[in-house]
């Protein structure tokens, strides 16, 4: 459809949020088509005219003639004398009209005041009007996509819109985690510090390009990290994945409150911690590297020590049951990785978790975003940094699994406070996951802005709908019919509600899906080289069961 061609007139009630509108029945806008309808409102203090946009939410098409009621003879009839009554509405969502401040020369999106007028023409929304609405977000925009219905008009979100926190949701298959990639592109073009929690190592190749030439080296590839500790099997080996760097704590590092955090024992515990303090004491006075294995012998000495007082002898006997969880966390090294290594200005720390058992990836996500907490919000510097000026955008993959409803992990009450605060430090959190429903609503909720992709779980959807107010029952709707690719984004980062196709990514995917035809071709090339050859012609069954035996 051509700029600005009328495409319907608006019908029936209209309201400041949605209007019908009657088109012609073989020349109608399609779902999700972007509308314009002139409209007045007051600006200023003054009346004048403004170009609303809109987006088709539905359309259909009907006859009171051609009704299911009507036997196949008669509507063969009615066909034939050409009086069918077919006619074709539809209904439209307001998205806004664009106010520039005479003042401070901000362009900003509001919402009108005054309904549209019925008998007025819609037309299709013009290229000029769609990317002064998607396609200009100043020196911070993000490039994500193209708008699902116009391909020709580029779509950006901003940058300054994470402050307000940051979801992906998508159900597995759809495309969150190449969203992600994209993103972190984004980021680190603009001079972001990124820092990304990845269970399943889908970030580790980004410092790779895919380019029609083949796998190129990124030109920020030396602005990209990947940590790993050494007791990770990992998905990739080390030779695989370029700038790949140990990532240890020392167990000698933790004081005995955090030793105490780790394994559950809570401050009502005040004999359990107590035993925990005198055993963590008298290891440190050795000045040697100890550890968890140490801890547990040194309250079991404890318990036997007849010069202690019988309150820490019994303290040390029940935390040592609690202190051989540490025993499931493979993390401990002899040094700690200073926090300086993960944090610099225009660079991307990847955190492969990949081969890590479940507590082991629980403590090492509380660590590092306990520390970036710390850190941002000036409560304690971390070795050789004691502060960082720049904002930090932390990408949480598997959300789900730090952050659950039940609070059961470590990391989730590190992760809830960065979402209810960090954005007063500089720390923006950006939440990746496939099951929303299974995701503290707490933290779902602050996430003010959220890219959704493909969704068909219905559990997951009311969570989606309870998490954002920006996403209408209609939106909901339409997501079970996203293709792969294909998201609606919402909140602070867009000016209006916006539907997109991800762009292409430049960089190298870690997470995709393993190329199962290949591989079931390669498997059969391989049995069929070491399967004995039969001789040709129809062999009887005691006759191929000897020669199978002679082979």
């Amino acid at each position: 459809m051509s700029a600005e061609k009328k495409v319907g007139i608006i019908v029936g009630e209209a309201t400041t949020d949605l209007f019908y509108f009657a088109s012609k029945i073989d020349d109608y806008p399609p779902k999700w088509e972007y509308l314009m309808v002139p409209a007045k409102e007051i600006v200023d203090g003054e009346e004048k005219e403004v170009q609303v946009l809109a987006q088709v939410e539905r359309i259909v098409s009907a006859s009171q003639i051609l009704s299911p009621q009507v036997d196949f003879e008669a509507i063969t009839r009615i066909l034939q004398a050409q009086v069918e009554d077919l006619r074709t509405w539809g209904q439209a969502r307001i998205l806004g009209y664009i106010y520039s401040d005479p003042e401070t020369k901000q362009r900003k999106i509001l919402l009108p005041r005054r309904a549209v007028i019925p008998g007025k023409s819609v037309f299709v929304a013009p290229v000029s009007l769609l990317k002064e609405f998607y396609s200009e977000t100043g020196d911070d925009g993000l490039y994500v996509g193209r708008l699902i219905s116009r391909s020709d008009v580029p779509v950006y979100i901003s940058a300054s819109g994470f402050r307000r926190h940051l979801a992906i949701i998508a159900q597995t298959g759809a495309g969150k985690s190449y969203c992600g990639g994209v993103l972190i592109e984004e980021l680190l073009e603009c001079g972001a510090t990124i820092v990304v929690i990845d269970p399943h190592a889908d970030y580790v190749f980004l410092s790779r390009m895919l380019t029609p030439k083949g796998e190129l080296k990124h030109p920020l590839a030396d602005r990209i990290t990947v940590f790993r500790n050494p007791s990770s099997t990992g998905r990739y080996s080390e030779k695989e994945i370029p700038n790949i760097q140990p990532f240890e704590v020392a167990f000698k590092d933790l004081d005995h409150f955090e030793i105490c955090d780790i394994t559950g024992i809570s401050e009502k515990f005040t004999r359990l911690q107590e035993a925990v303090r005198i055993a963590v004491d008298n290891l440190s006075s050795t000045e040697k590297r100890y550890t968890p294995r140490d801890l547990l012998n040194e309250l079991d000495a404890l318990s036997k020590d007849e010069k202690q007082e019988p309150d820490v002898k019994r303290g040390a006997r029940s935390a040592v049951r609690r202190i051989r969880r540490l025993l499931a966390v493979k993390i401990f090294g002899t040094a700690t990785t200073p926090l300086s290594l993960l944090l610099k200005p225009m660079h991307v720390s990847v955190v492969d978790l990949s081969g890590l058992n479940d507590r082991s990836i629980d403590y090492v996500a509380y660590r590092i975003l306990s520390d970036l907490y710390d850190l941002k919000a000036g409560r304690i510097g971390q070795g050789e940094l004691t502060e960082f000026k720049y904002p930090i955008y932390v990408l949480v993959e598997e959300s789900h699994k730090f952050i659950p409803k039940d609070g059961s992990t470590l990391a989730s009450d590190v992760i809830n406070r960065i979402a209810a605060e960090g954005r007063k430090f500089g720390l923006f959190l950006t939440l990746i996951t496939q099951r929303p429903s299974k995701v503290h609503p707490d933290t779902l909720s602050q996430c003010n802005s959220q890219i959704v992709m493909k969704l068909t779980n219905p559990e997951d959807q009311e969570a989606v709908k309870k998490s954002s107010e920006r996403m209408s029952h209609e939106l909901i709707g339409d997501l079970p019919g996203l293709n792969v690719g294909e998201a609606v984004i919402v909140g602070e980062v867009t000016p209006a509600p916006v539907m997109i196709k991800v762009r292409p990514r430049k960089t190298r995917e870690g997470g995709s899906d393993i190329p199962v035809s290949d591989l079931l071709k390669e498997a059969r090339q391989t049995s069929q080289q070491s399967m004995p050859r039969l001789p040709e012609g129809e062999l009887s069954d005691e006759e191929a069961k000897k020669l199978l035996k002679e082979e």
